[in-house]
Parts: structure tokens; C-alpha cells; sequence
């Protein structure tokens, strides 16, 4: 859109909204050092944070991924950060990348062969092989994929929610088990106040990907938005049962627990999220509702 500038700074909540991820993922990540670390970050970070995420969807693993980023800024002097400044993607098990109008692959350096006219002439040629089906499936998965970071990119700039809908649905009519699409769908209507649709989204996720913690977070979000604590404490220790390093989901049950008189919850929680996230911002509002718990508990 004219006009529409991204944000400068991103709070990992965002982050992990806009991408789909899990608290797990983005902390593993950091460890990983594949993305850097810290309470904020730059829409540069975002782009390279879809990169490692659209890679690790590939089932690409870390280890290699490190391995292709050192590789490129060895080859490629001129660039410093190559998860943002150039188009990198898995393809048959392997990281290439786009170097102009030159493809190659990142860890060896091998070109990739782009044939000219004539050559294509004389492919075309040959009897055309019919797709198979799992061929086209993975066709379908890959258009997808393409509609998915399509929506990203419109939510990361303020795109109107339509547009963004949109995105989001037709990776899913592509693709009827992207559950990250499906998540990222819930809680585009979650802040329309649209909670019908949100919660429908939101278990849909569940029924293709029952491991999906984020989507039982967000459902923990939904129900206490609407003041159900018996459905947001499920599904927030849902969340929980799949990822027990999930600080965010330690941090709202806490909330919870507290705002219901459950005292020694509460302080379950609290302990758990600074275990966990010591050095946030939120970090503080849980040391400061911790230490007012224990002071209440002891002067009983």
C-alpha cells in the first residue's frame, strides 16, 4: 500500500503472531543463534525470522542452516545478512538461493542451471510426463506457503483485514492442513472482536495439528478475553502439557490464578516464568506481583 511503512520495533509477542510461532520455537532460535536475541525486534529481523521459519517448515534442520548462512557471507562478501538481503529457500532437501538472476546452491556454491530458449524447445520436445499426485500436492503446498508469507507481509504494514483474510484463506483452500495459517486466520478476527470465527480458526489448527500449543494458547487469550476462567486455565495448561517451557502461558495463568484468589497457583506460575524469562520487561511486573504474593501469604 502507498504510503504504509512498516513498524520500526516488534515485541516477540508480535513476532510470534505474526509468524506462528511458539515461545519455544522463538527461544530455540535465539539459543540456535539463528536470529538474534532480544526484547525487541527490527523489521529486518521479521524478514529474517520468515526465512529461517519458511526453512524450518522444510524440515531443514538448524545445523545446516547455520552452515549455508557462513557459507554465503564467505562467497558473498558484499553480504553481511544474508537471511534478509537475499532470497534464500529449500528445494529437494537443499538451501538455495538467489543471486541475481542466478540461482546457486548455499553451501557449495554450485550453480543451479537456468535453461535458455533453445534448450527449453528441445525439452519440450520430449513427451510431458504427467504430474503425479503427490507432484501437484506439493505444488499446492508451495503456492500456499507463497499466500501465507503473502499475509504476513500485509499484516506487518497495516494492511486492511480483508486483504489480509484473503491471504490467509487461500493458503488454506491450497493447503487444508496449514495450521499456522488457520492460527494466524483466529486471531486476525480475534482483535476484530470477531470471537466466533476466532475460536472456530483457532480449533480447526487443533483438529489438523493436535501438538499445536499455540493454538491452545490463543485459545486460552480468547476465553479470557470473554471472562471464561474455566476454558482460558484449560487451555492455557494445554499449552503447557505440549511445551513446558511456553513462559508466556505461565505468565497469563498466573494472572488468572491471582485475579481468583488462587494464591499458591499464582505463585507457581509467576516462579515458573521467571525461571524462564528473567530478563524481560514483563519480567519485572512478575517479580513485583511474585514478592507482593509472598508478602500477603506470610502476613497471614
Amino acid at each position: 500500500m502507498p504510503g504504509v511503512v512498516p513498524k520500526e520495533r516488534y515485541t516477540p509477542d508480535e513476532v510470534r503472531r505474526l509468524l506462528g510461532l511458539s515461545s519455544r520455537q522463538l527461544e530455540s532460535w535465539r539459543a540456535q543463534r539463528l536470529v538474534p536475541d532480544g526484547d525487541s525486534y527490527s523489521f529486518h529481523d521479521l524478514i529474517a525470522l520468515r526465512t529461517v521459519s519458511s526453512l524450518r517448515r522444510a524440515k531443514v534442520p538448524p545445523a545446516r542452516i547455520r552452515k549455508a548462512i557462513a557459507a554465503l557471507k564467505s562467497k558473498l562478501g558484499e553480504a553481511s545478512d544474508p537471511l534478509t538481503e537475499l532470497r534464500i529457500y529449500s528445494e529437494g532437501g537443499h538451501i538455495n538461493v538467489q543471486v541475481g538472476e542466478q540461482r546457486m546452491e548455499a553451501i557449495s556454491g554450485q550453480l543451479l542451471l537456468d535453461f535458455d530458449r533453445e534448450e527449453l524447445d528441445k525439452l519440450l520436445a520430449f513427451p510431458e510426463k504427467k504430474k503425479s499426485d503427490k507432484d501437484e500436492e506439493a505444488a499446492r503446498k508451495r503456492e500456499a506457503e507463497c499466500w501465507f508469507q503473502k499475509g504476513l507481509e500485509q499484516e506487518s504494514v497495516g494492511t486492511p483485514f480483508e486483504e489480509v483474510r484473503l491471504s490467509y484463506a487461500k493458503a488454506i483452500e491450497l493447503d487444508p492442513t496449514f495450521s499456522a495459517a488457520m492460527v494466524n486466520l483466529g486471531t486476525l478476527h480475534f482483535y476484530a472482536r470477531q470471537y466466533k470465527a476466532s475460536a472456530e480458526y483457532y480449533r480447526k489448527a487443533l483438529e489438523v495439528n493436535p501438538d499445536y500449543a499455540l493454538a491452545h494458547f490463543n485459545l486460552g487469550n480468547l476465553y479470557d478475553e470473554q471472562n471464561d476462567f474455566v476454558q482460558a486455565t484449560f487451555h492455557y495448561q494445554a499449552a503447557l502439557r505440549l511445551d513446558a517451557r511456553y513462559a508466556d502461558a505461565h505468565y497469563n495463568l498466573a494472572l488468572l490464578y491471582q485475579a481468583h484468589g488462587e494464591t499458591m497457583k499464582a505463585l507457581q506460575h509467576w516462579s515458573a516464568y521467571l525461571r524462564l524469562d528473567p530478563a524481560s520487561s514483563w519480567a519485572a511486573i512478575a517479580r513485583r506481583e511474585l514478592d507482593k504474593l509472598r508478602a500477603a501469604t506470610i502476613v497471614r
